[in-house]
């Protein structure tokens, strides 16, 4: 039988085939979906705890959750049947997601939600098991090194002469880099990078006293960093 007469086939019997679901596809159904929901809230309650950036999206999390079922649903779907999978082939082709991704750890995670939707969906649920461990691990073991220090921006606006060089001295023991310095007639704004090991921001007090000082910002930066 050639690759065309298989093809006939398999649309033939798709559409002349009363038969309903087996027990055992039904069981794999229900495991799999049931495990697509446990393993998509624990993605959920990972991506929860420890997200880095400003604003959470409870919404984006919710979508990792579904995700997970989707993809698994999707799976599920075309190894069922071969016409299912040449419609679904077909329809995902014509579908353009123009989401953009701001952060680089949504996109980690957002994949992470569909291998596991796979792999779930094509029975492999050891494998789907051991990634989220290995995963979770590896997140907690990057997460740990960035909370060594935190990039931020501080933004200070001064009149006096000495009050740059002041600035400096007080941050010494800090990664310091200067990103801009501009100068309005008698106001100067200076923008410095620098790398916070703590919580501790008593520096801006000082900073703040030092004479000619008008006004000190520090905002964290959590964009790609080129050291």
């Amino acid at each position: 039988m050639n690759l065309q007469d298989y093809f006939k086939k398999s649309v033939w019997e798709s559409f002349t085939s009363s038969q309903g679901l087996t027990l055992d596809f039904t069981v794999t159904i229900i495991v799999s979906m049931v495990l697509a929901v446990l393993l998509g809230i624990l993605i959920y309650k990972v991506y929860g705890h420890y997200y880095g950036g400003v604003v959470f999206s409870s919404s984006f999390a919710t979508t990792l959750v579904g995700m997970t079922v989707l993809t698994t649903m999707l799976t599920l779907a075309i190894s069922s049947n071969i016409v299912i999978s040449l419609g679904m082939v077909g329809a995902l082709s014509i579908v353009r997601y123009r989401t953009a991704i701001k952060d680089p750890m949504d996109l980690l995670y957002l994949f992470w939600s569909i291998s596991v939707g796979i792999t779930l969906g094509a029975g492999l649920y050891a494998l789907a098991m051991i990634t989220i461990v290995v995963m979770i691990l590896v997140i907690h073991i990057f997460y740990n090194q960035r909370k060594r220090g935190a990039i931020f921006i501080l933004v200070v606006h001064y009149t006096s002469v000495m009050a740059g060089d002041e600035i400096l001295r007080l941050l010494h023991k800090m990664r310091v880099q200067l990103k801009s310095k501009t100068i309005r007639g008698e106001l100067t704004e200076m923008t410095l990078e620098i790398l916070c090991r703590n919580n501790n921001t008593l520096f801006l007090e000082q900073i703040q006293a030092l004479e000619g000082v008008q006004d000190v910002t520090l905002i964290q930066y959590n964009g790609e960093y080129h050291g």
